[in-house]
């Protein structure tokens, strides 16, 4: 299937590029004519002295609302210091931002001053308003005579206005030591709205010269150790940002983040770690988890976190056409279980409130197609053949009667529910049954799973016992382990989604290519093959 272009997506692909050799090569590389050095600034602010080079974590946007975004960077001219402060004095250290209308700055609508706290990483989290709705921008941050890369942002419409077209990708689980992230450069070329993260931004793993598997790099002796302490997480947030195709990709579009369980253990749930710690002990890693999570990522104040919580599930919406429920299933979850407790009604992945929050959402008012972004798999999957069965304690199988209820309350209420999954480092294509266990049953929605962008390294196609999954669960369509991200092409009559597959990724410059692609159309729940 040829990739969709138009003059006027081709145009905004042009001055993407540009964002992109900012994001990628510093802002001195465009030079003072790119920049607008000269223009729209006000004269460098006083400090204690001058800070070199701040912005080698790159820019990012994120959570669009009609009339503005969020705008971040961290200032660490030294990210990988093991002390995880990034090279920054203990001070605040003020930061000047701005928002264009174009690339160059010559159209500067919104600007300001920010300080970065030592207490919060020297992190910068601008809530922009008073923009208009449906609109492109630029942005850029300057310390000192120091010039941030510039990004690339776009509000959402207005709620109700029509919307003909939304583009977005979903990506997750990026192991920075398992590979390059060749997937975000080509993500960074789409002509995209927006890019909602799944989770496992970071892993919490040691790196040690077992899972080391991206050729030519080397770490110190610093990351060979789990993280738990706070400059433990801060370091591996830092470590996975400094890759320049992430930051390009960061720089291109908005994004909408929710976190799974590697960015604070393996398979936490609520206050229960992997190891069973004393709850207490573990609620105090989560909080510096969370903590370093929220330095790192362009999110919200209301998702800043309040010692280990953090409100982070939400609603997104753009135009008439799209509504996104962003979920948690770390925080509120029972613990897992086995097959044989697996229907226990007393069982919740979502907990009491967000489960009323998106029963409520969803029955009320909403855009033509409802989409849950989410983490963990949603359909039912038995991975072993005949009346045996055996399924994933972690994922929504492990909480069968909370999720049936979930799916049968979206089929009654919600127009074209669509359920976007990260987390198993592999690409599937779902019809959500109305009875997993009877084939013949009814579609009553669409479950699109991404596969991860490094984690696993080299994928392949399908392995051994993936022809069993597909045997023992007939309503999964498609399955393929490549790396790579599902690019989402969404019009009032149909949503297409693009399986794009980097073949590997233990060494740079892996092209990328459609591997599949699925058609939803409106009102008729279930994929099928474009």
């Amino acid at each position: 299937m040829s990739d969709p272009t138009s003059s006027s997506s081709s145009a905004r692909s042009a001055s993407r590029r540009q964002v992109l050799l900012a994001g990628t090569a510093g802002a001195a590389a465009l030079g003072a004519s790119a920049l607008g050095t000269s223009t729209g600034w006000a004269s460098a602010p006083r400090g204690r002295g001058p800070i070199s080079d701040p912005f080698r974590l790159g820019v990012a946007s994120g959570d669009p609302l009609p009339t503005g975004v969020v705008l971040w960077t961290r200032l660490a001219p030294e990210p990988l210091a093991e002390d995880g402060r990034g090279g920054m004095p203990d001070r605040p250290v003020a930061v000047q931002w701005q928002v264009a209308a174009d690339e160059h700055f010559r159209g500067v609508v919104a600007a300001g001053t920010e300080l970065a706290r030592p207490e919060e990483a020297h992190s910068v989290h601008v809530e922009v308003e008073g923009l208009r709705p449906d609109t492109e921008y630029f942005y850029r941050f300057r310390v000192g005579a120091e010039i941030s890369p510039a990004g690339r942002t776009k509000t959402a419409p207005q709620a109700g206005a029509r919307l003909d077209r939304f583009a977005f990708a979903i990506a997750s689980c990026q192991a920075w030591y398992h590979g390059y992230f060749s997937a975000y450069r080509h993500m960074a070329t789409e002509d995209l709205d927006a890019v909602f993260f799944l989770g496992d931004y970071i892993y919490e793993y040691g790196i040690t010269e077992e899972n080391l598997w991206r050729h030519g790099a080397s770490v110190g002796p610093a990351h060979g150790r789990e993280t738990k302490t706070l400059a433990q997480y801060r370091l591996r947030h830092s470590l996975f940002k400094t890759d320049t195709d992430l930051q390009a990709a960061h720089a291109a579009f908005p994004w909408a983040i929710v976190f799974d369980d590697h960015e604070v253990e393996n398979n936490w749930a609520d206050e229960i770690s992997e190891n069973n710690d004393a709850p207490q002990r573990f609620l105090r890693r989560r909080a510096r988890a969370l903590q370093a999570y929220y330095e790192h990522m362009p999110l919200r104040r209301s998702q800043r976190p309040q010692g280990p919580d953090v409100q982070l599930y939400r609603r997104l919406t753009f135009g008439d056409l799209m509504d996104f429920y962003l979920l948690d299933t770390r925080q509120y979850r029972s613990d897992q279980v086995g097959d044989a407790h697996r229907a226990d009604p007393n069982r919740t992945l979502l907990g009491d409130r967000q489960k009323a929050w998106l029963r409520e959402a969803v029955a009320g008012p909403t855009a033509r197609w409802n989409v849950l972004a989410q983490q963990v798999f949603f359909s039912q999957r038995d991975f072993v053949a005949g009346a045996d069965t055996n399924f994933s304690n972690d994922a929504w199988d492990g909480y069968a009667v909370e999720r049936n209820e979930l799916r049968d309350h979206l089929a009654a209420t919600a127009s074209n529910p669509v359920v976007l999954t990260g987390d198993v480092h592999a690409n599937y294509v779902a019809d959500v049954k109305a009875d997993f266990n009877d084939p013949g049953s009814a579609t009553v929605a669409t479950e699109l799973v991404g596969t991860s962008i490094t984690s696993g390294g080299d994928g392949q196609h399908q392995r051994p016992g993936d022809q069993v999954q597909l045997q023992e669960n007939p309503h999964i369509t498609f399955l393929n382990r490549q790396r790579g991200y599902v690019r989402n092409i969404v019009t009032p009559t149909e949503w297409t989604a693009d399986f794009r597959t980097v073949d590997y990724v233990t060494r740079p410059g892996a092209p990328v290519r459609t591997r599949a692609s699925y058609v939803i159309d409106n009102d008729r729940p279930g994929a099928r093959p474009a």
